[in-house]
């Protein structure tokens, strides 16, 4: 079936009259001069020959039907006998239609009359004489059948329903059975240099054979197909929108005009500058901008998202110079030599330098480790706080500028040597301060941080649990520290309750060493006689401040000790064995273990 309702099964007849040539032989006349007026009935089409041996291409009868339907050539050709007096094939370039052989399948059009116009069934599209086969709805009398794949047939697959073919000829030709818009259409494809009557008068082959598959077939197959075209159009259009924005935007960024302020150098003094916790490389760069190391926060942020260096970025205080273009700042931000006021420190650390009495050591105090770290600025004039100046802030009676916590402050306001009074209150630990600042200032940052930091552990709820003041815990857990390793903290805690419980003094011999600046494992016999507020060979009870640093692990030893009646420890080796005792007779054989062992010798 063909898809204007015809059926494919023509006979050979119909096929040998559609591509005879009616003018073979015939062509006499010379062509007529088209410089004539213009058909009045054809303005659309400008000027055209004249054949005066053709036949009206526009009368009609009664019905609307072309009298000459039945012979499409005029005056009774059929495809046979040429008539004579037409224009020759080669006078103009335009007065023959070649088509090849088995270009269009089935008779020419308009060669049976149809029903006329608005008769039940009768549509302007349907084939002639084939009503039942040739009805169109008129729901679908306009579509595009170019995607149906009538290309099988030699058809062009343009989509539109005068669908042009090889040499010009097209669908639009067959006036008999085309609406006035649709002629007008065809108007526009026809050569104005044409032949006028002889091209019109000529019929227009039908087309047929169109392709079985029901998908081609089916008109909504061709919308989808026709709509996931659109589709695919647009999205790659769309697509190729957003990447060209891309690359402009990246281009605008990096390299257009628009960059933001910069500087070029040349450096100037350095400063310090704060990370703080969670910082974000925008903050970091208003920072810089406050401080006059870059000219815009924009310009540091598209340096710092090139730098690989800024995902390992610490929070804490660092140096970089001034006046400095954006990617030199970042550079100068990730180099660790610029890193200042970062603290480390150990556990057991006392505020006070103190040396080794058996290889002369000098173990660094708190106060020494943050002078040191305290130095900035150019390296010929470097500005440091000295470790006297950090020994006299820490006395100051202030305790509130200090950051002593509200907890400790009624004992350390009692303490019986003020340079001793912020012992333990700074703990172990990783610190970070600003270097710039005055010694108070630098004090009172890490004693809060620290107070926070033992306040996270539940220091005075385990305080109320175990029998002591938070002050109080605070100092055994120095004592702990001192004492022993990790692996016995708990015990070594649950020996200090037990002593204080029964008011024996717990003759710990880091004690002794705490107020002598030289110290040692072993002790003297003057030594342990000397009377201190912390010796606790001369005196019952907890030392009258912390002797060191706990870490956090000493404090939560002390609010969670480790049940048992032990009363005695000793350390028998130099690897830390620690062994413990309910009675004073097991002690003393474990004592003997430690002298044998060497441990327990004096240096002095």
């Amino acid at each position: 079936m063909s898809r204007h309702g015809r059926h494919d099964d023509h006979s050979e007849n119909g096929r040998e009259d559609l591509f005879a040539d009616p003018y073979a032989g015939g062509y006499t006349q010379p062509p007529v001069d088209r410089t004539g007026p213009a058909d009045p009935q054809r303005s659309d089409r400008g000027y055209r020959y004249d054949d005066p041996y053709a036949p009206d291409p526009y009368a009609r009868d009664a019905y609307g039907h072309d009298p000459h339907a039945g012979d499409p050539y005029g005056e009774g050709h059929s495809g046979g006998a040429p008539s004579a007096g037409r224009p020759g094939p080669d006078d103009h370039e335009t007065t023959v239609l070649n088509f090849g052989p088995g270009a269009f399948d089935g008779p020419p059009p308009g060669t049976v009359d149809g029903p006329p116009s608005g008769a039940p069934g009768y549509h302007p599209h349907a084939t002639a004489g084939r009503p039942e086969q040739g009805y169109v709805d008129d729901d679908h009398a306009d579509q595009d059948y170019g995607e149906q794949g009538y290309g099988e047939q030699g058809y062009d697959d343009g989509g539109h329903l005068d669908d042009e073919y090889p040499g010009g000829y097209s669908y639009a030709a067959r006036d008999d059975y085309r609406d006035t818009d649709r002629r007008d259409d065809y108007a526009d494809y026809v050569d104005d240099d044409a032949d006028d009557d002889t091209a019109e008068q000529r019929a227009v082959p039908a087309a047929v054979g169109g392709s079985d598959h029901p998908a081609r077939r089916d008109p909504k197959a061709r919308k989808r197909k026709r709509r996931g075209r659109v589709v695919g159009a647009l999205a790659a259009a769309i697509l190729l929108l957003v990447v060209a924005g891309g690359g402009y935007l990246a281009y605008d960024r990096l390299l257009g005009p628009d960059l933001p302020p910069d500087f070029t150098g040349p450096a100037g003094p350095a400063v310090v500058v704060q990370v703080a916790p969670g910082d974000t490389a925008g903050e970091i760069g208003s920072e810089f901008v406050d401080k006059g190391v870059v000219a815009s926060s924009a310009a540091f942020y598209e340096a710092a998202v090139q730098n690989s260096g800024m995902n390992s970025l610490h929070p804490g205080f660092y140096q970089v110079p001034t006046n400095i273009p954006a990617v030199d700042a970042v550079a100068a931000l990730v180099d660790p030599a610029s890193r200042v006021g970062a603290l480390v420190i150990s556990e057991g650390r006392q505020l006070h330098d103190i040396r080794d009495v058996n290889t002369g050591a000098v173990r660094k105090g708190i106060y020494t480790l943050i002078a040191e770290a305290s130095c900035h600025g150019d390296a010929a004039a470097e500005n440091c706080i000295t470790y006297e100046e950090l020994d006299a802030a820490g006395s100051t009676p202030d305790l509130q500028a200090l950051g002593v916590p509200e907890w400790a402050r009624d004992a350390v306001a009692n303490v019986p040597d003020r340079r001793r009074q912020l012992e333990g209150l700074i703990a172990a630990g990783s610190w970070d301060f600003d270097p710039t600042a005055e010694p108070v200032e630098i004090l009172a940052r890490l004693v809060s941080e620290s107070a926070t930091s033992y306040d996270s552990t539940g220091i005075t709820d385990a305080a109320a649990r175990v029998g002591l003041t938070p002050y109080e815990m605070l100092i055994s857990a120095s004592l702990v520290e001192r004492e022993a390793l990790p692996q016995d903290f708990a015990k070594v805690a649950r020996v200090i309750l037990n002593r204080l419980e029964i008011d024996q003094m717990l003759q710990f011999d880091s004690t002794v060493n705490y107020e002598l600046d030289e110290t040692e494992l072993a002790t003297t016999d003057a030594d342990r006689g000397r009377v201190t507020p912390w010796n606790t060979y001369a005196k019952v009870g907890l030392p009258a401040t912390p002797i060191s640093s706990p870490s956090i692990g000493a404090l939560q030893a002390m609010e969670n000790p480790e049940p048992g009646e032990w009363i005695y420890f000793v350390t028998i080796d130099d690897k830390g064995t620690t062994l413990f005792a309910n009675s004073y007779e097991e002690h003393l054989q474990n004592t003997e273990l430690a002298l044998a062992s060497g441990i327990l010798d004096s240096g002095r």
